[in-house]
C-alpha cells in the first residue's frame, strides 16, 4: 500500500522508454546542424561531433543507471548527490534546477512549438506565439497533474509519432531525394577544425541529446526499476545515437552544404530549419507544412517530458525539508506532486513571457554538466561505500566508461569557459546564489524533513 506521502509505481518499461526517448527528441535534432556546420564548415566533422556527443551522453546514462538503481526514489540528480556528497551540493543543484533549468527548458520547448505553430496555424486569437506557448504550459502541467500513468501512455504515444515522423523523412531521402548532392558526405573539408570549434559545435549537439539524465527523476514511480532503469536508458540513448546519426546523413545527403550552412540558427534566425528544407526536397511547398507538424509534435513531447520529470525535483527536497513544504504535497487520487507542477508552471510561464531563452539554453547547458560529472564521479564513491548493495546492473566498462565521460566532461566544461565565457560565468552565478540562500534556510528553519513531508 502506497502511503500518503509516497509515489506509486505505475510505470512499465514502454513508458518509461518513451520518456527516456522523447525527453531527448526535441527541437535540436532539426535546428542544431546549421549553427554546428558554422562552426565546423565540413559536413563530415558534424557527424563525427554527432557521435561523439552521442557516446558521452550513452556513457553517462549507463552510469546513471547503476546509481539509479541503488536509490529508486524521486528526484534522481538531487538524490544521488546528496547520499555521495551531502546536502549542500544537492540542495545547490536542485536550486539551479527549479529556478532556471526545469521551468527554462519547458519554456523553450513551448515557444519552439509556437515557432514551428505559427507558419502553418492562426494564433492571433490565442494572443500570438506567447500566448499559444503559455496555454501548453498549462495545458499539459495541469495533465501531470492529472494521472502519472495516463501521461505515461501519452507519451509513448507523442514519442511513437516523433519517431515515425524522423523516419519518413530518413525514407523520403533516401529514396525519392533526386537532387544529387551525397557529394557533400566526401567533399567537405575534412581538416580538424580546431579543439575550441570542436568544444562549441559538441556543446551545441549535447543539446540536442540533453535529457537523457531526466527519467531517474521519476525512478520513485517505475516498475520493477533494477531492470527498467538500465535498460530504458541504456536503449533509448543508443536509439538516438543511431537516429541522429542517419537523419543528419541525410541532411547533408539531400543539401549542398552551402544550404545547411545557411539554415535557421542564431546567426540566420529567419531561414527555414534544415530539416524543412530537406523535406522540400522531395514533398515540395507541402514539406514546409509537414515538417511544421512533426516539430510541433517533437517540441510537445519533449515539454511533457520535462514538465514529468522536473517536477520530482523539488518534491524530494521538500520532502528532506529544503523548500517550501507545500512541494512535497501530492495528489490524494493521482499521487502526482501537483504543488511542484504548479509552481513550475509559473516559472515556466515567465521564462516564456521573456523570451530570453537562447541565452538560457547556453548556459543552463554549462551548468547542467556540471552535476552530470558530479553525479557521474558518485559511482566510485558508492562502489566504496556500499559494497555489498545489490547491484542487478552494473556500469558496463567500469571504470573505464565512467572516467572517459569525467574526462571529457571537464574538457567540454574548460572549452566553454573559454570560447563562452559570459554564459558559462552566469551559469556559476546561479549555482552559487544558491549557497548563502541554503545557510540561511538552515538557520532559520525550524520543520524537520518529516515534517515537511508530512504537512
Amino acid at each position: 500500500m502506497t502511503s500518503q506521502n509516497e509515489m506509486s509505481r505505475t510505470l512499465g518499461f514502454i513508458p518509461v522508454l518513451s520518456l527516456v526517448v522523447g525527453t531527448i527528441l526535441g527541437t535540436g535534432v532539426f535546428l542544431k546542424a546549421a549553427i554546428m556546420s558554422q562552426y565546423l564548415g565540413s559536413s563530415t566533422w558534424v557527424l563525427i561531433a554527432y557521435v561523439v556527443a552521442g557516446l558521452l551522453s550513452l556513457a553517462g546514462a549507463l552510469t546513471y543507471a547503476e546509481i539509479g538503481i541503488l536509490f529508486p526514489r524521486a528526484g534522481g540528480e538531487y538524490i544521488y548527490l546528496k547520499e555521495a556528497f551531502g546536502e549542500m551540493p544537492a540542495y545547490l543543484y536542485g536550486w539551479q534546477r527549479f529556478w532556471v533549468s526545469a521551468p527554462g527548458t519547458i519554456a523553450a520547448y513551448a515557444v519552439g512549438t509556437a515557432t514551428f505553430a505559427a507558419p502553418i496555424m492562426n494564433l492571433e486569437w490565442l494572443g500570438g506565439q506567447k500566448g499559444f506557448a503559455i496555454a501548453l504550459i498549462l495545458i499539459f502541467s495541469a495533465l501531470n497533474c492529472m494521472n502519472v500513468q495516463l501521461n505515461g501512455r501519452l507519451q509513448s504515444f507523442m514519442t511513437f509519432l516523433k519517431v515515425a515522423m524522423l523516419f519518413f523523412i530518413i525514407g523520403g531521402v533516401l529514396f525519392f531525394a533526386t537532387d544529387g548532392t551525397n557529394q557533400n558526405i566526401t567533399a567537405s573539408g575534412s581538416a580538424f577544425p580546431g579543439f575550441s570549434a570542436f568544444g562549441a559545435a559538441l556543446l551545441a549537439a549535447l543539446w540536442a541529446y540533453d535529457g537523457w539524465n531526466n527519467m531517474p527523476m521519476v525512478a520513485g514511480e517505475i516498475k520493477n526499476p533494477s531492470r527498467n532503469i538500465p535498460w530504458a536508458l541504456g536503449l533509448g540513448v543508443l536509439g538516438i545515437l543511431g537516429l541522429y546519426g542517419v537523419i543528419h546523413y541525410c541532411y547533408f545527403y539531400a543539401l549542398p552544404f552551402n544550404e545547411v550552412l545557411s539554415a535557421n540558427s542564431k546567426n540566420n534566425p529567419a531561414a527555414l530549419p534544415v530539416a524543412a528544407k530537406v523535406a522540400e526536397t522531395f514533398m515540395g511547398p507541402s514539406g514546409i507544412l509537414f515538417l511544421g507538424i512533426a516539430m510541433m509534435f517533437s517540441a510537445i513531447g519533449a515539454m511533457n517530458g520535462s514538465i514529468l520529470t522536473n517536477a520530482r525535483v523539488p518534491y524530494a527536497m521538500a520532502k528532506d525539508g529544503l523548500f517550501l513544504p507545500s512541494l512535497a504535497k501530492l495528489h490524494p487520487k493521482s499521487q502526482s506532486p501537483y504543488m511542484a507542477i504548479i509552481v513550475q508552471a509559473v516559472l515556466s510561464v515567465i521564462l516564456a513571457l521573456s523570451g530570453s531563452f537562447d541565452q538560457l539554453t547556453d548556459y543552463v547547458v554549462f551548468a547542467s554538466w556540471i552535476f552530470y560529472a558530479l553525479v557521474t564521479a558518485s559511482v566510485f564513491k558508492f562502489r566504496k561505500t556500499m559494497p555489498l548493495a545489490p547491484r542487478p546492473y552494473k556500469t558496463l566498462g567500469y571504470p573505464v566508461i565512467p572516467v572517459v565521460f569525467l574526462v571529457l566532461a571537464v574538457l567540454l566544461l574548460v572549452n566553454t569557459l573559454w570560447t563562452s565565457p559570459q554564459e558559462s560565468m552566469w551559469g556559476l552565478v546561479i549555482i552559487m546564489v544558491g549557497a548563502p540562500v541554503y545557510y540561511l534556510q538552515k538557520r532559520f528553519s525550524t520543520a524537520t524533513p518529516s515534517q515537511a513531508a508530512a504537512e
